[in-house]
């Protein structure tokens, strides 16, 4: 099924812009993969962009692995991996089955609770000083950034909410984030074209948008050297609410 046709080049210019914002994320903002998102979303259709966004995500973490492979290990990416591994087969199952408007609003309900949570753990701090250590809070996360990331591609925010919850330095951060969601995005492959949405010519134009991908981590690795962790946390909460608000109500 042909789910990209011929597109003006205005549009290919918004999606090249797209893809920079998605190669800036991937080196430490990524609440701005929302961005790409969204823009993608409204160029290719809400469930064909899906597939579209997926080669993009793999050569970025292809791309990034390198740089931060030293801030962490495999080791620290195991706990995340049986509930987000179970959630990507819930992700599929929903995008075969629902329409991708009501599983992006999901999501985006799914974020907005994380953040909320987050809040109240700084502000009664007391009583949830438990919660990094809990096996519920670890398979609640890990199963929400699995299905999230299988049914949008939107994982990066609720990554981000998990890593706040425990506090990790912006390079650990950076280091588990690399390993895992290089990991995660390859294993959605098969999974993706097995739904048609990964196909010939959505591949083309992922080649059309690999300079922006590029550029965007050229970018983003110069920024997020200069960026202090209180900054980086307080970034990570406004883009974590806005692409929560974007999912759930527009």
């Amino acid at each position: 099924m042909d789910f990209f046709p011929d597109l003006p080049a205005h549009h290919y210019a918004i999606a090249l812009f797209g893809a920079f914002a998605l190669g800036i994320s991937k080196t430490g903002f990524p609440g701005l993969a929302m961005l790409n998102v969204l823009i993608m979303a409204e160029i290719f259709g809400a469930k064909a962009s899906v597939g579209l966004i997926l080669p993009l995500l793999v050569v970025c973490d292809l791309l990034v692995y390198p740089l931060f492979r030293k801030f962490a290990s495999w080791r620290a990416v195991l706990p995340l991996l049986p509930g987000a591994i179970i959630g990507v087969f819930i992700g599929y199952f929903l995008l075969g089955h629902l329409s991708n408007e009501a599983a992006r609003r999901a999501i985006g309900g799914i974020i907005l609770f994380l953040l909320v949570l987050q809040v109240v753990r700084a502000r009664c701090t007391a009583f949830l000083s438990n919660l990094p250590d809990s096996r519920t809070f670890l398979g609640l996360s890990s199963l929400t950034i699995g299905t999230s990331t299988m049914l949008a591609n939107a994982a990066g925010p609720v990554y981000s909410l998990y890593a706040l919850v425990h506090r990790m330095p912006k390079d650990r951060f950076l280091g588990i984030g690399a390993r895992f969601f290089l990991f995660m995005n390859v294993f959605k492959i098969p999974f993706n074209t097995d739904l048609g949405i990964v196909n010939p010519s959505s591949l083309r134009i992922d080649l059309a948008l690999l300079p922006g991908i590029l550029a965007g981590i050229l970018l983003g690795r110069k920024l997020i050297a200069r960026v202090p962790q209180h900054l980086f946390e307080s970034l990570l909460y406004f883009f974590s609410a806005i692409a929560a608000l974007r999912l759930l109500f527009f």
